[in-house]
């Protein structure tokens, strides 16, 4: 379905902080300085879904380039991402192509299959497909600089409500960032209201295509912009701006929440995969839940409810020292050992049996690998004949002698000596010569095997 500047003209009579087109490109060249001022003539994909705020968008850039005839400001390529999920889909890339072609803009059309059984639900899924899309997409091979979104004010003040009524904490109020560098993402409208990208849409006789799931209020989100902020609106007028602001206000919170977690983590956390137990007790049950809140998210999970971070934490500190904990997260597991807790990839036992002949690497099924070299005074003796290695799991009951002064010990005893974690003992590739155990990584060298200082020998590194 499309609308015009009539349309809007209708929706716009009688509202407050109309801009005219003229500002909104100053002030967007003034936010592309700010943002793209460490690249030369950046590369911008903008997300043009058809709507009124992508065209208006579009439409801002395009005049924006226009006032630069000579030179070269940025270069935009635009990509619309065709869900599928309506009947009118055909129509709005069509919409899109003809807009991009009558301006010589570059338009990248992809279409998507959305997950409806993610879990997600259909606007989470397709929001979810729609910018891995955006994020992947490269041009000549490279990804552009920034990818533009025409996300306003509404939509801000639409995801600080939503947000809140999940029950969200600081992070997740925060709403959405006008820039997220990491991520290559600029919101360059995310400061103005629908009313006045409507009223340029007016000014300027822009067409637009209108989604016509727009009024199907079973999404959370079109019942929060239909029936739930209209009502505040009408106690409260500048609801949308102060929710908004509101969201600025839950950001400069979060910072200093992340700014105080990255000061506990470089004290407790090791190599980013293991956290002292003994420091996260002593700091107390709302930073220690900061903290982990910050360790999940450098591990790219997604943020537990309340009820399951304190529980986790529970378990991390209140727990029998001998108890197995194993809690699932997402593609992790969080478990603990001696004091430490930790985050591994959940990954299951691999069962194989492989056979070195002499090669410089040795790929393990789980991803891992073998490297051998040869050293003067180290490693397996040569002259014992090591020209072919068998690499093997370990079974259990396995018993191994690497220092002579000691006597024959089992291997689980020489394990939890070397304080190798449970969940990477199974992993262990154990190295045998004939039937002899004669390499464990992270323990040694079995003793009547291991080379001298005159011998050469095969020193094995588990990478």
């Amino acid at each position: 379905m499309q609308r015009n500047s009539k349309s809007a003209a209708r929706n716009t009579r009688g509202k407050k902080g109309a801009a005219t087109a003229p500002a909104l490109i100053a002030d967007l060249e003034s936010f592309l300085n700010q943002h793209c001022h460490h690249e030369t003539e950046p590369v911008l994909l903008l997300g043009l879904s058809g709507g009124v705020d992508s065209v208006v968008l579009f439409y801002l850039l395009v005049n924006l380039l226009t006032k630069y005839k000579t030179k070269q400001i940025f270069t935009l390529h635009a990509m619309h991402v065709h869900h599928g999920l309506s009947e009118h889909a055909d129509q709005w890339a069509a919409h899109c192509q003809t807009l991009c072609d009558q301006h010589n803009i570059p338009l990248v059309i992809k279409h998507v299959q959305v997950d409806h059984e993610s879990g997600l639900g259909v606007e989470a899924a397709a929001r979810e497909v729609r910018y891995h899309a955006l994020f992947d997409y490269t041009i000549e091979g490279a990804k552009p600089d920034f990818v533009l979104t025409a996300h306003h004010q509404n939509d801000q003040a639409e995801t600080v409500l939503l947000q809140l009524l999940r029950g969200a904490g600081v992070k997740g109020l925060s709403g959405m960032a006008v820039a997220d560098i990491e991520k290559r993402l600029l919101r360059p409208l995310l400061n103005a209201a629908k009313s006045q990208i409507l009223n340029i849409a007016a000014e300027e006789k822009l067409k637009w295509c209108e989604d016509d799931s727009n009024v199907d209020v079973g999404f959370d989100r079109n019942f929060i912009r239909q029936q739930v902020l209209p009502v505040i609106e009408f106690h409260y007028p500048a609801a949308q701006a102060v929710l908004a602001r509101a969201a600025t206000h839950f950001a400069e919170s979060q910072q200093l929440n992340e700014a105080l977690a990255d000061i506990d983590s470089a004290a407790l956390v090791a190599d980013n995969n293991s956290l002292c137990l003994k420091g996260l007790a002593l700091l107390g049950h709302a930073r220690a839940k900061n903290l982990l809140r910050y360790w999940f998210a450098n591990h790219q999970l997604l943020m537990p409810s309340s009820d399951f971070l304190n529980e986790a934490l529970s378990q991390l500190l209140g727990a029998k020292t001998d108890a197995n904990i194993k809690i699932k997260m997402q593609h992790c597991l969080l478990q603990r050992y001696q004091q430490r807790a930790y985050l591994n990839q959940a990954r299951e036992a691999v069962v194989f049996d492989l056979l070195w002949s002499g090669e410089p690497e040795l790929v393990l099924p789980d991803g891992g690998k073998l490297v051998f070299s040869e050293m003067q005074g180290a490693g397996l003796a040569l002259k014992h004949g090591m020209g072919k290695l068998r690499i093997t799991n370990r079974k259990g009951g396995e018993r191994f002698k690497p220092d002579a002064a000691r006597p024959t010990r089992t291997l689980k005893h020489l394990l939890q000596e070397s304080n190798i974690p449970p969940w990477e003992r199974d992993h262990l590739p154990l190295v045998y010569w004939d039937d002899t155990l004669a390499f464990v990584p992270h323990v040694g060298v079995a003793c009547d095997l291991k080379a001298s200082e005159l011998d050469v020998g095969v020193v094995i590194t588990l990478a």
